[in-house]
């Protein structure tokens, strides 16, 4: 796919891919060998009938592509983007065997642009009204999953977003140069179009409780989709010093409250000459190629294994280094060291090399005895992960938790509370997008049996339900 050049791109925070042509699409769908019997639908987790969609690229039927991405996936413009294709529907594909596997990423963005750009977006149709109201709490992927699924089916869905726009981690935590705004904003009105409305503001737990929208507001089911945001920190000397920022904060600030372009909007953020970024994941890349754009002179990304055991994506690490980032790799902070007015101004660290696999199947980063070193530094970005979002379950205690703090539900997503079910990063820990709205399928398909008795394939494979007796 074609790409600004990294000289330029550095410069901007406009979108990288330039997106494939209608003739490239077509081709790249020729490849496709229509498996009867696809795994690449299997590695998809929300189940996207990918050799269906691929032909219909290849006839250059583009809209009718699209729409048939969205019989399972209500985010195809997101997905193509920013899912892990390369380790889940690609790397299931037949011809990576030999040859590079069909880019079933870049075909689905293709289609959803195609379709949205073309102003040719189609509303499909839509079961009677149940009189069934379902609340949604968080506007992520896994809770506008949730939403599109069940006002297809007929449900009065209210969206209950604590920030002042839609997506959750969309658009707080994900880039613009790597997810345009505008796209997710597209995705929602969509939803909206469907029936979906969306209560910005409203943080449930503090302003609402889920007793109160179950019992006085009078829904009839309530889906928790509100992610891990909760920021963790690495627990060493330092970390409360002028300069360093979790990666939530500095994502946050910059994507959702426009800190790049300061001052037309009023959200400052310290943009940092010599900055170092903590972690190996997307977020941890989305960290440093942030700071970048923000005017950084020097970027180096600090992280405690080896290169090919970074959980980022391959084109994201790739990209990074296009761009000049500086991996500091088999090395972690041990103390961020402050000046007199208490910034940051350099961050110790320690060599690591790699033991035996750990529960994770890597191998284990072990320190080094008296390997250390300093890197000078006036900004730290701590991009380690996230916790589970503790509002919540603090505020119902029906809600039962597990020691990290994610909501615990049986395998499709009901929780120890009656009518109440979860999804997404909340019950599984920090994960993918696509994941997320794989957990909302199914969830939305449990909620569908329990109030209205209708069963499905998909459900009875997962786990097996009571009788409509029972």
């Amino acid at each position: 796919m074609n790409e600004q050049p990294p000289a330029i791109r550095v410069k901007n925070f406009e979108e990288v891919p330039f997106g494939l042509t209608p003739e490239q699409a077509r081709l790249e769908a020729s490849r496709c060998l229509q498996c009867k019997r696809p795994k690449c639908v299997e590695g998809c987790p929300v189940q996207v009938q990918i050799p269906d969609f691929i032909a219909l690229i290849a006839e250059g039927k583009f809209v009718e592509a699209a729409c048939k991405i969205k019989e399972t996936n209500v985010l195809p413009a997101v997905c193509g983007r920013v899912c892990p294709q390369e380790t889940q529907c690609e790397a299931t594909c037949i011809l990576g065997r030999r040859h590079e596997p069909v880019a079933i990423g870049y075909l689905e963005r293709f289609c959803a642009d195609f379709e949205r750009l073309g102003g040719h977006v189609e509303l499909p149709k839509k079961a009677k009204p149940n009189g069934k109201k379902v609340a949604i709490v968080g506007s992520g992927p896994s809770g506008l999953t949730v939403a599109g699924d069940l006002a297809l089916l007929g449900y009065q869905v209210t969206i209950f977003e604590a920030f002042h726009k839609g997506g959750g981690v969309l658009v707080y935590g994900i880039p613009e140069f790597r997810l345009p705004k505008e796209i997710v904003e597209k995705e929602i009105h969509y939803l909206e179009r469907l029936g979906v409305e969306i209560k910005y503001n409203h943080v449930i737990g503090k302003c609402k409780t889920i007793n109160e929208l179950l019992t006085r507001d009078g829904f009839d089911a309530l889906f928790i989709g509100v992610g891990a945001g909760l920021p963790r920190f690495m627990n060493i000397p330092g970390e409360n010093l002028n300069g360093v920022y979790s990666a939530n904060e500095y994502l946050t600030r910059s994507n959702l409250m426009k800190a790049y372009l300061f001052p037309d909007y009023n959200t400052p953020v310290i943009k940092g000459s010599k900055v170092i970024v903590v972690g190996g994941g997307n977020v941890a890349m989305d960290c440093a190629r942030t700071a970048l754009r923000l005017g950084a002179n020097k970027v180096t990304l600090v992280y405690r294994r080896a290169r090919e055991q970074m959980p980022a994506r391959a084109e994201e690490v790739h990209h990074a280094e296009e761009e000049g980032i500086i991996f500091k790799l088999l090395a972690n902070p041990v103390k961020i060291i402050g000046d007199e007015q208490g910034n940051v101004c350099r961050v110790k660290c320690q060599n690591y090399t790699l033991g035996e696999p750990d529960a994770s199947g890597r191998r284990r980063p072990i320190p080094i005895e008296n390997s250390f070193f300093e890197l000078e530094a006036d900004l730290v970005i701590i991009a380690i992960g996230n916790n589970a979002n503790p509002l919540i379950p603090q505020s119902t205690k029906e809600i039962k938790t597990n020691k990290w703090g994610n909501i615990i539900t049986d395998p499709i997503g009901r929780t120890s509370m009656k009518r109440v079910y979860a999804a997404g990063d909340i019950v599984t820990g920090a994960a993918t997008v696509i994941s997320a709205m794989g957990g909302g399928r199914l969830a939305a398909k449990a909620i569908h049996f329990d109030l209205m008795g209708v069963s499905d394939p998909m459900i009875t494979t997962a786990c097996q339900l009571p009788k409509e007796d029972e």
